[in-house]
């Protein structure tokens, strides 16, 4: 006598199985899902290692061609004022009227170029300044023109491979009219001022 209860077992373990096998388009979804998540990470990865390239060479082109600096003092007051944030550009050269950063002492200064080397420089009680004995215009000065702290004896020939720097403030600023800063080697030189980003009421470039 055939044993009905086993054939019944046996159709309702053959039914469970059939429910628990996923179909086809289960498999495709849970593919599609998984490729996604791969093509996400892979996205989001290949982003941030982008950012992190274009951050390294953003840092490395400002440390070695565009300096970022904060102006301190009041020697540049007028053309540069205390809080202002600039670029510069490294170069070794040094054309007169520029405005340069120097090291001095552990600290950067930033002065205008006023004689180069060779150069003769004069300068009258009233604070006018002469180059070779000729009187130089200096339309970028906002403060009045005063003879400073002065104690080089005039007329000064300006050393063989050194610049004449002079700060805008003349009333205060301690520059090459003075022992104790001098003139200016080129291997002092950070670089030349060129642009202001900070504050944004006054962002442009430096003249």
């Amino acid at each position: 006598m055939r044993d009905n209860s086993t054939d019944n077992l046996t159709a309702e373990n053959a039914g469970a199985s059939e429910q628990t096998l996923p179909s086809s388009e289960m498999l495709q979804a849970e593919l599609d899902k998984e490729n996604y998540r791969n093509r996400f990470f892979n996205t989001f990865r290949s982003t941030v290692f982008g950012l992190i390239t274009v951050a390294a060479m953003a840092i490395l082109v400002a440390v070695l061609f565009l300096p970022v600096l904060h102006i301190y003092g009041q020697s540049m007051n007028g053309t540069l004022d205390n809080g202002d944030i600039v670029l510069s550009v490294k170069s070794s050269e040094m054309d007169t009227g520029e405005i340069v950063a120097f090291y001095y002492n552990n600290n950067i200064l930033v002065k205008r170029v006023i004689a180069n080397s060779g150069d003769w420089v004069d300068i009258d009680k009233d604070g006018n300044v002469y180059v070779n004995q000729k009187l130089i215009d200096e339309p970028y000065l906002r403060e009045p023109k005063a003879y400073g702290e002065t104690d080089i004896e005039l007329p000064y020939q300006v050393p063989e491979n050194k610049v004449f720097v002079m700060g805008d403030n003349r009333a205060v600023s301690i520059d090459s009219r003075n022992t104790s800063v001098g003139c200016v080697d080129q291997e002092q030189v950070v670089g030349h001022i060129v642009f202001r980003v900070w504050p944004l009421t006054k962002i442009g470039f430096v003249k």
